[in-house]
């Protein structure tokens, strides 16, 4: 994880982190809001003078300005984003409670993958959004420090165990990753297990990752399992069974992180003339859609992903109006979608 160098300049995360509130409460605070109780406008004002708190220009301009619009901060590149059924999904979401509260929703992405701040400058410089909503950002990323440490509300989707005082919203990654693999094992009997993971600097591929784990050490099957990192796509579940060769045959069940990667691996075992479910069952994770349409039909784990972006749009407008008081970690309940690929399922 990246660390970084200590600023001798006193930062609204400072003061937050003396009174107990997050930083765009102590913005708002500063600003006078009366939405923010008197008390506590008091205890940071204190605070603020006790540390030595100096609000440079571009703060004062971004607590004083009302945009009329939410951002949604994509740190990865345009054509990805606008190519996976996620991001659409998690754009719908967070569009029509923006439409709703009557606001525009600004979607900031990168050019390419070489300009990995540019997603968040754009909203942090231009001052463009009253607040921001993002997702899909990786485990040492220090600029989503930056953005929280701003003073722009911000609520996050995902699990980002490394900032324990962002305001998130998820679902349990592990005990569901968990959950489908040990459905092959004790369901299906499969115990010689492969694990296609998601790329491992996101804390979503760490997390399903660590659950595969789980079940096979809850079975005591820790020395029959083995890990392949992928990177999403469809093409890198096809590269991970190809690269095998020959000793796809010491499995009889792959654990994808993703339904892409699920379809890819199904597509090459059935080049090389194995049957799925019967020579290996294969599970995924989502349920975007895809795993609905492929032959056969993908088991896997449903992800709400739209109504994530919805709730997490939500408690931003929350924010936003002042309300600083509710929770800061949400996780949703996913479930289970069983099909073709592990058995369940008439072929």
């Amino acid at each position: 994880m990246a660390v970084r160098a200590k600023s001798t300049r006193v930062t609204l995360r400072d003061i937050a982190d003396r009174v107990g509130v997050t930083p765009s409460a102590v913005s708002q605070a500063l600003a006078g809001n009366t939405r923010i109780g008197e008390d506590t406008r008091r205890v940071v004002r204190d605070a603020a003078k006790e540390l030595g708190y100096v609000p440079s220009s571009a703060a004062r301009a971004l607590r004083n300005q009302h945009a009329g619009t939410i951002a949604l901060i994509v740190p990865t590149t345009a054509t990805h984003v606008f190519g996976h059924s996620y991001f659409m999904l998690v754009l719908e979401g967070a569009s029509s409670v923006a439409n709703q509260h009557d606001v525009q929703l600004l979607i900031s992405t990168n050019p390419d993958n070489d300009h990995g701040l540019a997603a968040y400058e754009r909203v942090m410089r231009s001052h463009s959004a009253d607040g921001a909503i993002l997702t899909s950002a990786a485990i040492d990323d220090p600029t989503v420090e930056r953005l929280i440490d701003s003073g722009l509300p911000v609520v996050m989707i995902g699990n980002f165990p490394h900032l324990p005082t962002a305001i998130t919203v998820g679902i349990d990654d592990r005990a569901a990753s968990r959950s489908i693999t040990e459905h092959l094992i004790t369901t299906h009997g499969r115990t010689r297990l492969l694990h296609i993971s998601g790329t491992l600097d996101h804390q979503t591929g760490v997390d399903r990752r660590d659950g595969f784990l789980d079940a096979l050490r809850a079975h005591g099957l820790d020395e029959e399992g083995a890990i392949v990192e992928g990177d999403l796509s469809e093409s890198s579940g096809t590269t991970a069974i190809s690269a095998l060769g020959r000793r796809i045959g010491d499995y009889d069940g792959i654990v994808a992180a993703n339904d892409d990667m699920a379809h890819g691996a199904i597509t090459e075992l059935k080049s090389q003339g194995l049957n799925v479910p019967t020579h290996l069952s294969v599970v995924g994770f989502d349920d975007f859609g895809l795993a609905r349409v492929t032959t056969p039909s993908i088991t896997t784990v449903h992800v709400p992903a739209q109504r994530l972006a919805s709730i997490a749009s939500e408690r931003l407008f929350e924010i936003m109006a002042g309300n600083d008081t509710g929770w800061h970690r949400h996780t949703i309940d996913v479930h289970l979608v069983l099909r073709q690929s592990c058995g369940c399922g008439p072929l």
